[in-house]
């Protein structure tokens, strides 16, 4: 069996409604080409609760737990990877895919309103949804941004994650047209419209393998 032939497990991280997660839950693909195989939240939240319904592990780690925010970010890593590992058991994986475990595996975070670290990103591949076209506007409040601003189009980014603030090698974006009479919500009621698309079109190209190179992101056709 190829390593493309197995599905991509995906780890999503969650710190609230969870909607981006329902997306990848509603795709016909999830269980196919990829399967999430666990969701992990910084405080309980609607998140977890989709994934209970669908019937996928969940963890949660909460920084008060942890007096340094160094050690809050290695207890997330090692959830991480204690997920994947328990999928591991499962699926085999290290074997289908020749030892490269890594190549097969891809963290999600999707409304994760916490800033990762170096232990998470340095063992992990993170993707990431921003509601505005960056580099344009990143932080917490891009719409609000974009809209102050008086731009004429806005829209939704998906990028790798790094240790900057928005600011990882992009690799889709899709485009959002800012109406006369839009306010905060109304404009990003409809970007997360695209963004749901778009999230899962990234998800399902990723299992197909993917290389990052500098700032560009290629993945395989």
């Amino acid at each position: 069996m190829s390593e493309q032939s197995k599905p991509l497990q995906v780890v999503v991280l969650v710190s609230g409604s969870g909607s981006l997660l329902q997306a990848l839950i509603d795709d016909d693909a999830h269980g196919n080409v990829y399967q999430i195989v666990a969701v992990g939240a910084d405080r309980e939240c609607t998140g977890l609760e989709r994934a209970t319904l669908a019937g996928i592990p969940t963890f949660t780690v909460e920084t008060r737990h942890f007096p340094e925010r160094s050690q809050w970010d290695t207890a997330l890593a090692d959830a991480i990877e204690r997920a994947f590992s328990d999928a591991d058991d499962d699926l085999d994986l290290a074997a289908l895919t020749g030892g490269d475990v890594a190549a097969r595996q891809l963290v999600v975070s999707a409304g994760f309103m916490k800033i990762l670290g170096a232990q998470t990103l340095s063992r992990h591949t993170v993707i990431n949804t921003h509601p505005a076209l960056l580099p344009s506007f990143p932080g917490a409040h891009g719409v609000r941004d974009a809209l102050a601003h008086g731009v004429k189009v806005t829209g939704t980014t998906c990028h790798v994650v790094d240790a900057g603030v928005d600011t990882g090698p992009i690799i889709d974006q899709r485009v959002v047209d800012v109406r006369a009479d839009d306010d905060e919500e109304s404009l990003h009621e409809r970007i997360k419209v695209e963004e749901r698309t778009m999230l899962v079109d990234v998800v399902r190209g990723f299992a197909r393998g993917w290389s990052i190179n500098g700032r560009t992101v290629s993945i395989n056709e």
